[in-house]
This record gives structure tokens, C-alpha cells and sequence, in this order.
């Protein structure tokens, strides 16, 4: 059988950029390279893209983007002609895609940015298309579309860069200190502060308004967050329910990289009757979205007993030791059964589409 060559995206003009580093790797490590081979497209902090022909060890320390594994690319825009054009020395050449798998976090890549691109091209997609993408990096849309289906979100107020502050502030008094400041659009919990006090507002808005134009006031939710991985396009199979045991503070980027004071406990340490639970509204989530292919959807769990939307993150961490991976070895599918299926479904979707 023929293999498929597979565009594995990474890197990327976003904050996230070195986090995109790991997850491909992982990819790159766990496919089956008796059905793809991988081609490793590289796009740098300023926006080059690249053919990277080198070891996986120079993605890791970050020392890929050099003149000896690198040549110059761009995606051809001729829908179905489903290639990279390689510019070297003058000279263009053409190598084939069959899929696409963009593995960038966070804006311009995993916003849907990269998404329109690859389907303005014709080339199949592993994982969410342009709109899902979308609207998944908007907290703010995502939680209306996805209160509208009745499922609970957060009570929440959206700054404009021109938002008097004194609105800021009153909104804050209302909905009780702590509470989280996030950009609207970003991941990796880039430029999100929780917020212990009225004095510390101001500073955590500033900061914030670094990572996006459009900044989320959002109330503090009592208990613990769980995340549910989803993998499907029209029938979804999902994950052992995962939960964050923090010590202090949230789930902020290092907690997220390092575990230093946090846990993360998969399965989740409740019944099976709330993990059943959490899986259905992880699957509605998905569908409400209209996600495809793979996401991880986070909620929280109150003491109560209450389940409410967090977010989605269409492209997440994809490591080893990453949260989707981990969840979904739990539920008994390796990382390279979990890559094979989201390949499939980037094939069976394409096929709708057409």
C-alpha cells in the first residue's frame, strides 16, 4: 500500500510557538510510518515557512530552523493540485500532501487561520475546520452558543480596549472576587491572572490586552476543573474523564508543563455516574461547536455536583504525557491507534465535503 504523506504543521507566529514544538514531535514519534510518511513543515516565529528535513532532537531544543535541513515552502493555492512548492535556488519543485495536520497552539494556527487555508487548497484536514477552530478560540462566543443549548457557562463580561474601567470594576464587585482575567482569544493560559482582590484588576487587564484586543472578566467557579477527550466526525468516542488536583492558584503555563504543585488524576476520581455525564456533555459541546476529527473539551465540576463549560482547545497538547493522549490510553487506545483514527477521519471528511 501506498503511504500518505502527511504535513505535519509546527511552530508558529504565536506565544505559544515552543509548546507547538513538543506536540509535533510527539506526533511525528508516534506515527505509523508503515502507512504516512511525515513531511515536517516549520513555520517560524515571524511567519517563514519551511521544509524541515532534519532529526526530531532539533525541534526539541529548537535549533530546526538552519540552512542545512531547511528549504524554503509555500502551500500551493491550486485547489487539488494537494502540494507544497519548494523554492530552492530558483528552481520550484512540487511534493504531494495527502493530509494535512496542523499541530500549532493558540492564534494563527490553531484559530482557524491555518484551517481556511488548507480547505481554500483542497487538502484534507486532520482535525477541526475553519469555523470550529474559530470559534472555539473565542471564549466568549463559545460560551454563548453553548449556553444557548442550555449546558451552564460561567458568568462572564467582555472588555473592549475602550470599556470605561469603572464598568470593569463594577461587573468585578458583582460577581465576587476571585476571579479570572483572560484574553479572549489565546491558550496555554497566556495572559490570564486569577484575581484575588479589586486592587490587582487593573494590572491583570493590562496584561491581558497584550494577548488579545478583546479581554473576558469571568467568575470564579468553586470544585475542580475535569477535561473530556472527543474523537470523531459524526460518531464520537471519547476519553476517560481526566481532573486537576491543584494545590494553590490554577491551572496557569507552568502548572500546565511542569505539574510542580498540581496533579492530574485520569480517570477522575468521581462516580461513574458523573463521568458518564461529563462524556455527554463533552460530546454536545463538540457537536454544538461543530467540531470534527479530535478536541479536548474542559469543564468544571462543583462541589455540588454541577458540570459547566470551560473551553474547547481543538489542537491540544499532543505529547506523551499531554492530557488528550493520556486520556485516551485510558480508555484503552494508544497514541498511535489515537493517530491513525484522527488520520482516517481528515480522509472520511474530505470525502464528504467534496
Amino acid at each position: 500500500m501506498k503511504k500518505l504523506n502527511v504535513a505535519v504543521f509546527f511552530g508558529g507566529c504565536s506565544p505559544e510557538y515552543s509548546v507547538s514544538l513538543s506536540s509535533a514531535s510527539g506526533v511525528i514519534l508516534n506515527l505509523d510510518t508503515e502507512k504516512y510518511n511525515p513531511l515536517m513543515i516549520g513555520i517560524t516565529k515571524n511567519g517563514s515557512w519551511y521544509y524541515y528535513t532534519g532529526p526530531i532532537q532539533k525541534l526539541l531544543n529548537d535549533t530546526w530552523h538552519n540552512d542545512q535541513d531547511c528549504t524554503p515552502t509555500v502551500l500551493s493555492p491550486n485547489r487539488g493540485e494537494n502540494c507544497l512548492l519548494l523554492l530552492e535556488d530558483g528552481n520550484i519543485s512540487r511534493l504531494p500532501v495527502d493530509i494535512a495536520f496542523p499541530v500549532l497552539h493558540g492564534c494563527n494556527g490553531e484559530d482557524g487561520t491555518l484551517q481556511g487555508m488548507l480547505e481554500l487548497c483542497g487538502i484534507p484536514l486532520a482535525g477541526c475546520g475553519t469555523l470550529a477552530s474559530a470559534l472555539s478560540m473565542d471564549k466568549d462566543r463559545a460560551h454563548r452558543l453553548v449556553s444557548l443549548a442550555g449546558i451552564p457557562v460561567p458568568r462572564h463580561m467582555v472588555l473592549e480596549p475602550d470599556t470605561p474601567f469603572e464598568q470593569a470594576s463594577a461587573f468585578a464587585e458583582e460577581i465576587g472576587y476571585p476571579l479570572y482575567v483572560k484574553p479572549v482569544k489565546a491558550g496555554s493560559s497566556y495572559g490570564v491572572t486569577k484575581v484575588p482582590g479589586k486592587e490587582h484588576l487593573s494590572a491583570a487587564v493590562t496584561l491581558a490586552f497584550q494577548y488579545d484586543s478583546q479581554v473576558l472578566l469571568e467568575k470564579n467557579i468553586e470544585g475542580f476543573e475535569v477535561g473530556c477527550a472527543v474523537l470523531g466526525n459524526r460518531e464520537l468516542v471519547t476519553g476517560e474523564v481526566d481532573e486537576i488536583e491543584l494545590s494553590g492558584g490554577f491551572f496557569d503555563f507552568t502548572e500546565k508543563y511542569t505539574l510542580k504543585t498540581s496533579s492530574i488524576h485520569v480517570p477522575a476520581r468521581i462516580t461513574g455516574t458523573k463521568a458518564a455525564e461529563i462524556k455527554e456533555a463533552a460530546k454536545s459541546i463538540y457537536r454544538i461547536l461543530g467540531c470534527t476529527g479530535f478536541a479536548r473539551v474542559d469543564m468544571f465540576l462543583t462541589p455540588e455536583g454541577q458540570v459547566l463549560f470551560n473551553e474547547v482547545n481543538t489542537i491540544p497538547g499532543f505529547t506523551e504525557h499531554s492530557r488528550y493522549p493520556g486520556m485516551m490510553k485510558a480508555a484503552g487506545y494508544s497514541f498511535r491507534q489515537v493517530l491513525d483514527r484522527i488520520l482516517e477521519l481528515a480522509l472520511e471528511q474530505k470525502s464528504e465535503n467534496v
